[in-house]
């Protein structure tokens, strides 16, 4: 049984064809799906998603640091209120991307700061979205640790050293495509991190797995994501399978 523990289903990218997309992670081994949210605009079609496959659909519910906009104040309200009116397994996806745009680091800080401390009030786990900005997560993640303070690193790209400080900080890598990329170089230092640290993701509709890079992701691609972890680590599927599982089961208490 697989766990794909970041996955944006409600991608405008599966409208035509999201049944049978799911059925193929099926297929595949995939029986749980985690659902981070980017912003207000996504809400009801994460609702319906859920509605769609109930027993298989988590919602996590954040705003992605990519949507962190002048409105940022409004959309953190949104998020607030979702909160208010049920329940979700994490507060995701949140952090900083400086790829994108370096002109609103202030406010992304602010953002990512303030939905730690919901999800720290929550008693929530976090999944973090970092891109060219590791420094900076570190900054914010430094300021807020404690006990209360866990989750996933998600889309986990970094160096040995950076992994080793995002579990320090009490994170979960998440593992995905990019494992399997020439030049990803996580795969030749992974097996230095204890499997207990990290859980397996797709990230769809993006990040597609080898021999696939560059076209659609989708989440049945997990299993080409645990080949790979599987021989970084010299064990079998089944077992990294087994022990991801266990480890997101963790993390988001179910």
């Amino acid at each position: 049984m697989l766990t794909d523990t970041h996955t944006h289903l409600y991608s405008e990218a599966f409208d035509e064809d999201r049944i049978e997309m799911v059925q193929r992670a099926r297929d595949n081994g995939v029986s749980r799906f985690f659902i981070p949210a980017i912003d207000s605009s996504y809400t009801q079609a994460m609702y319906q998603l859920e509605k769609t496959f109930p027993n298989e659909v988590f919602l996590m519910m954040g705003l992605h640091p990519t949507s962190v906009k002048e409105d940022y104040d409004a959309q953190l309200k949104h998020v607030e209120e979702q909160f208010e009116n049920r329940s979700f397994f994490a507060v995701g996806e949140i952090g900083i991307d400086l790829y994108w745009d370096t002109s609103t680091l202030e406010i992304q800080k602010i953002a990512f700061r303030r939905q730690i401390q919901l999800a720290k009030k929550l008693s929530l786990p976090i999944v973090i979205h970092c891109r060219d900005a590791f420094d900076e997560i570190f900054e914010v993640l430094e300021e807020e640790k404690g006990n209360d303070l866990f989750g996933i690193f998600h889309c986990f790209t970094g160096t040995l050293e950076q992994a080793q400080r995002a579990i320090g900080f009490k994170m979960k890598l998440g593992i995905g495509g990019v494992v399997t990329f020439k030049n990803g170089k996580i795969d030749q230092f992974l097996n230095e991190i204890d499997l207990s640290d990290i859980v397996l993701e797709t990230d769809s509709p993006y990040l597609s797995p080898v021999p696939y890079r560059g076209k659609r992701n989708e989440s049945g691609y997990l299993s080409l994501v645990c080949k790979k972890v599987a021989e970084v680590y010299g064990i079998s599927e089944n077992e990294v399978a087994r022990i991801t599982t266990e480890n997101s089961k963790q993390v988001f208490g179910i």
